[in-house]
């Protein structure tokens, strides 16, 4: 199978406490987590953009992946997290990307295509209009900071999203946390939510709620149903990429057995190990850890 996955690379500044660390972010979570999962005969294509300077960065990855979609710029944003156990984490950024350049051609090659909004900016409305027109798989879409606009001084907060129903409406499966989901819609209530979404041809909404867990919705037999999974009890070290781990876990495995509740524990399970990692270079154990894991039950 082959999968194209979409959305910015970013240097993370993340501010814990008193530490402080620079590591390659954005779609790199998404990528190396969506490697964890292939079979010998997948491939994954990436789409987003690199400098000179960070490029090192994230070169051990991205050398796994087919590059004809990267595309070089002068410099990739770099985000400063701040990370608080008890609020949402806060960002600002040195400055924003412009709208990746989307392949055209040829596009129902793909498995899937997952998109990640890393910066909010990765693509724009007409871009995802012009990919939904033209390819009739499925299309995996993480709200992440799109659900957030940016001030003069480039600090990213939750705002409503400017005619989301119109991006709605070209996404099959959905991804936010809590505070993203109240971004989608003028309702506060979640099911109301949820309903608006599934009205504008939205097919599953997962929302991923941090150390209570996640939530699958979605349609059998013209049912709206819900699954839930609780978060996995482990000592967690970190907070960053846990979604992005969780999204392309799941999209790979729904896409190769089509099996809802399958596909969202096994992401839960990575997503939950992935927050015991300190460092970046752990997470080439993913899929190691994760069958340990899996060997205990």
């Amino acid at each position: 199978m082959n999968f194209l996955i979409i959305g910015h690379s970013v240097v993370d500044k993340i501010i814990e406490e008193s530490k402080t660390s620079i590591n390659p972010g954005g779609i790199f979570y998404s990528v190396i987590s969506f490697l964890s999962q292939l079979n010998a005969d997948d491939k994954i294509f990436l789409c987003s953009a690199i400098d000179k300077k960070s490029e090192k960065l994230f070169s051990e990855i991205y050398d796994e992946v087919e590059g004809k979609f990267m595309q070089y710029v002068e410099s990739i944003p770099e985000v400063e997290l701040k990370i608080d156990d008890e609020k949402e984490r806060k960002e600002k950024y040195s400055h924003i990307g412009q709208n990746l350049e989307l392949p055209k051609e040829n596009l129902n090659q793909f498995s899937g295509i997952l998109i990640n909004m890393i910066t909010g900016f990765d693509i724009s409305l007409t871009q995802l209009q012009e990919l939904r027109k033209n390819y009739s798989g499925l299309i995996y879409f993480d709200v992440h900071t799109l659900s957030r606009g940016v001030d003069n001084d480039l600090i990213r907060s939750f705002r409503p999203i400017e005619n989301f129903n119109k991006w709605a409406k070209c996404i099959d499966i959905l991804q936010a946390n809590e505070s993203e989901l109240q971004t989608l819609s003028n309702q506060n209530d979640e099911i109301k939510i949820i309903k608006k979404m599934f009205s504008y041809g939205v097919k599953q909404v997962i929302i991923t709620r941090a150390d209570r867990g996640a939530s699958v919705y979605f349609s059998e037999d013209n049912i709206l149903k819900k699954y839930d999974v609780g978060a996995l009890q482990v000592e967690v070290a970190n907070k960053v990429g846990c979604g992005d781990v969780f999204g392309s876990v799941y999209f790979y495995n729904f896409i190769k057995n089509k099996n809802v509740t399958l596909s969202f524990e096994k992401a839960n399970l990575f997503a939950g190990i992935s927050t015991t990692y300190s460092e970046v270079k752990d997470y080439l154990k993913l899929k190691s850890d994760a069958n340990k894991q899996i060997g205990k039950k």
